[in-house]
């Protein structure tokens, strides 16, 4: 958004269109000029974007999505920015509860980290530098807040726009509320994840119903540009230019599961690259065939494509918060976040179990107790079974941090859009720990990097282990 009250005002209005038809919403407050700085039309002086940031907050607070849950919202602030430092800790003693938050990267950045060189923070008013810090600083400083309250997350928008397929169209600066999203100004984009957990039959993918699917869900989300009634008119056109559109998966911890395959482990990282390509060139073929039956998108003369497509993006990876408890199955790429715990769902607590646990323990003579000590704890780890059953049932906080992140590249290897994938850690994980994982999201090609301290948020939506034994929904 512009640096300016009327436009600043104009796009909340515009959240609240949105919010209210169902969408979510990502801002780069990165063009608003830094607190304390001049205000040559009113002779006062700037509040900067964090204080814009709690009034977009509260907004969202005042409107329910849809009519039923309130909006998500994501907020982008440029590493370069003077309000960088305050922009990082925002979180730390709660509140802005309907954002995530990101620091967008530059290259400029990750060069003076690694010659040693300070790094300027600009003032987006003039362009004249406000102040030169250690990069070390600020990388230290995004560590220390995402150990202590999960945010911001790091996003790579040097590598996000070398990636990006319309570059004639100008740059990307924001992504949805995910970060699995990158859109240009004023883009939507349609998502949609496979339940892969269905396409195992004895043990093998079943490559051939998985192809038709794939051609059948870009299809599908290709036709919902064209019905969906967007509120927006400068969005509508916007959408139109690239007709961009997410196929992503979810299940796939439950697939590894049905296959044999542990989480972690390097046949894992082969066959989710395997599918994911598959996907991708499925995915791509599909739109080909629509480009070449219907018209490439309009934007296409602008783009890096020479040959006919119908959608400027084809695929991406969302975290499929809701819809994987609606498949009833593992959310994204994500492993298990634990074999048994509470969700909260609108201040109601559901307890789940795994039904691969439920089916296992059900046939054996200790079984029940097994049950007890599974739904108190949230992990088979402890438990007096088979190591290869164990190793299946490894929860999220139980894998190798390094081994999250190298699966996110993995899959983001063949992902026109992003990755959204948490790096789930343990509650003694270090800001060390932290600052290794961005380090090494940024080294093996994601896009973006977000992680999770177990318990380093008061109002935690999900928790390993239940205080009852009584089994609510049998869901992983």
């Amino acid at each position: 958004m512009e640096d300016s009250i009327r436009q600043i005002f104009s796009v909340l209005s515009y959240m609240a269109i949105l919010h209210k038809s169902g969408g979510g919403t990502g801002f780069s407050f990165s063009r608003i000029r830094p607190r304390g700085d001049v205000v040559h039309g009113t002779a006062g002086v700037a509040s900067g974007p964090l204080s814009f940031i709690h009034v977009f907050d509260e907004a969202t607070n005042a409107l329910r999505q849809g009519g039923k849950r309130r909006g998500a919202n994501m907020g982008v602030l440029a590493s370069s920015h003077p309000d960088i430092f305050e922009f990082i800790r925002a979180k730390e003693a709660g509140g802005l509860h309907n954002f995530n938050l990101s620091v967008g990267f530059d290259r400029a950045f990750f060069s003076c980290m690694e010659k040693g060189r300070r790094y300027e923070l600009v003032n987006p008013r003039d362009g004249s530098v406000s102040l030169d810090i250690d990069p070390h600083d600020l990388w230290d400083s995004l560590a220390h807040s995402a150990w202590k309250c999960g945010d911001p997350g790091a996003l790579f928008l040097d590598r996000i726009n070398e990636k990006n397929p319309v570059p004639g169209l100008g740059e990307i600066e924001a992504t949805n509320p995910c970060g699995e999203q990158p859109l240009l100004p004023w883009e939507s984009c349609n998502l949609g994840s496979i339940n892969l957990s269905r396409f195992i039959h004895r043990k093998e993918i079943d490559w051939e119903t998985l192809s038709g699917t794939v051609s059948l869900a870009v299809e599908f989300l290709d036709a919902v540009i064209d019905v969906n009634r967007l509120p927006i008119r400068r969005i509508r056109k916007q959408t139109l230019l690239t007709r961009k559109i997410g196929l992503g998966v979810m299940g796939f911890a439950d697939a590894l599961i049905q296959i044999g395959i542990p989480y972690q482990s390097g046949e894992a990282l082969q066959c989710g690259e395997q599918i994911m390509q598959f996907i991708q060139e499925e995915a791509h073929s599909a739109s080909r065939s629509l480009g070449e039956e219907k018209g490439s998108f309009p934007a296409i003369e602008q783009s890096v494509y020479s040959e006919p497509l119908r959608n400027a993006t084809v695929t991406t990876i969302a975290p499929t918060g809701s819809l994987h408890l609606i498949a009833c199955t593992s959310s994204g790429i994500e492993p298990l976040f634990s074999c048994a715990g509470e969700r909260r769902i609108d201040g109601e607590v559901f307890r789940i179990l795994h039904p691969g646990l439920s089916r296992l323990f059900k046939d054996m003579p200790d079984g029940r107790d097994l049950l007890k000590e599974v739904m108190r704890t949230g992990s088979v780890q402890h438990l007096r079974l088979p190591e290869e059953i164990r190793e299946l049932f490894r929860n999220a906080g139980e894998i190798d941090p390094t081994h999250h992140v190298k699966m996110q590249a993995a899959f983001q290897k063949y992902v026109d859009n992003a990755v959204s994938k948490t790096v789930n850690l343990p509650e003694n994980a270090t800001t060390e720990d932290i600052s290794h994982i961005f380090s090494l999201a940024r080294e093996l090609g994601c896009k973006g990097i977000t992680v999770y301290r177990y318990h380093s948020r008061r109002d935690q939506v999900l928790s390993r282990g239940c205080d009852t034994c009584r089994v609510d929904a049998v869901n992983p």
